[in-house]
């Protein structure tokens, strides 16, 4: 889903970790075994963002169960990614001080125990403020991830590494509806999150076997972490960028809620659409990174901005609909990397910062986009297509005015 700047940076040190410790101690430590650290890592990514989009197509079993209707439920998806993007926050930098290796395992088996909380919560309210938690908790993995690839992985591994990462992070937006779907229409909405925590419990015990030991505890305070990210909200050819973050999942998650919400039929099909394209985009990257981050991010936001136009217009049948959601599914994947090449490159020494950074706000983004389907399907798939265009091309013109801003 995000980091794959360290195509750029070959050395020990160079992939943006959400968090500045140096990596000479895990040089001299020697590099993870790189087969089982991708493989855990990517399934991990999998998991850890699935869990965002699996609530999309239980919002309609788990209604009647709450006497209540599907629409007020999507609070269930956006709260857990304010909590995704606050954990982004915390941990990343803390990672720093307490070491990477126990705040992913740490986190991970707390997901696990949060995910089951889910699956037996009582109300909605209730619901609400677990999946909070859950968030937060799963929170810890995906910018301490990175960071640990940085500094743990082989140089010549990292890019393989990264990729097949990011492609969890995207796959998770097709596969977690898909087992979502699946699990609830043959053991319930609660299964989901039952079968969750079990794998999140697998994932911290393979975790903690497969990676490395962290070294002595100490390092960078995480307070300097924290005290950039202001500053870099206002920081010339940054700040364009930051605001148009959140318009990369923002409207992604919100037609697919959307289409969830209106009853929209093959909704099976309509998901399983967007796979292969997201299988397909990480071997176009070398072929993507030869055009120019900001003109390569504002095509990709301009691409999605017409798809979910289109779907608006046209209101398309099955097959017409797959075709613009695969095109609105390769705009965001090609955006969302896109944009932290960019940001990375401009943010200098507060790189670990800016990242974490990008990360939360591309996840604050993706958690205002049910709220966004539920004010307006009411109005019919039209109006949620329209305005999800106009905020997509926002971000395009954004991005394509950060070009002035410095290189």
């Amino acid at each position: 889903m995000n980091l794959r700047a360290t195509r750029a940076r070959p050395s020990p040190a160079a992939t943006p970790p959400p968090a500045g410790r140096s990596a000479a101690p895990a040089a001299a430590a020697g590099h993870a075994p790189f087969g089982p650290t991708a493989a855990v890592l990517a399934a991990t990514a999998l998991l850890a963002t699935s869990q965002l989009y699996g609530m999309i197509p239980l919002l309609g079993r788990a209604a009647p169960g709450w006497n209540t209707d599907p629409a007020s439920l999507t609070w269930l998806v956006s709260v857990f990614g304010f909590g995704y993007a606050a954990g982004f926050l915390l941990f990343g930098p803390l990672s720093d001080r307490l070491g990477r290796r126990r705040v992913m395992v740490g986190g991970v088996a707390a997901t696990a125990v949060t995910t089951a909380l889910v699956a037996a919560a009582p109300s909605p309210e209730i619901g609400i403020v677990l999946r909070v938690a859950q968030g937060v908790t799963i929170g810890a993995f995906p910018p301490v991830a990175m960071a640990y690839v940085g500094e743990r992985v082989a140089p010549h591994r990292r890019l393989t590494t990264v990729t097949a990462m990011t492609t969890g992070f995207l796959a998770a937006a097709v596969v977690g509806q898909l087992t979502a779907q699946g699990l609830a229409a043959a053991f319930g909405w609660r299964s989901f999150f039952l079968a969750g925590a079990v794998a999140f419990a697998a994932a911290a015990a393979v975790l903690a076997r497969v990676l490395l030991p962290d070294g002595p505890s100490g390092g960078a305070s995480p307070r300097a972490a924290y005290r950039a990210m202001p500053r870099l909200l206002v920081t010339p050819g940054l700040w364009p960028l930051f605001l148009a973050v959140p318009v990369v999942l923002g409207p992604f998650v919100a037609i697919y809620t959307g289409l969830q919400l209106t009853g929209t039929d093959g909704l099976l099909e309509l998901r399983a659409s967007a796979l292969p394209v997201i299988l397909a985009i990480p071997f176009l990257t070398a072929r993507l990174a030869r055009v120019p981050g900001p003109a390569r991010a504002a095509a990709a936001l301009a691409l999605s901005a017409a798809s979910v136009a289109l779907v608006g217009l046209l209101e398309p049948g099955t097959l017409g609909l797959a075709l613009l959601l695969m095109l609105v599914t390769a705009g965001t994947a090609v955006a969302a990397p896109g944009l932290i090449d960019i940001v990375v490159a401009r943010a200098g020494a507060a790189r670990a910062s800016a990242v974490s950074l990008h990360s939360a706000l591309l996840f604050a983004g993706a958690s205002l986009g049910p709220q966004l389907a539920a004010a307006l399907t009411g109005h019919g798939l039209r109006a949620l297509g329209l305005v999800l265009a106009a905020l997509l091309a926002a971000g395009a013109l954004l991005v394509a005015a950060s070009r002035r801003g410095p290189a």
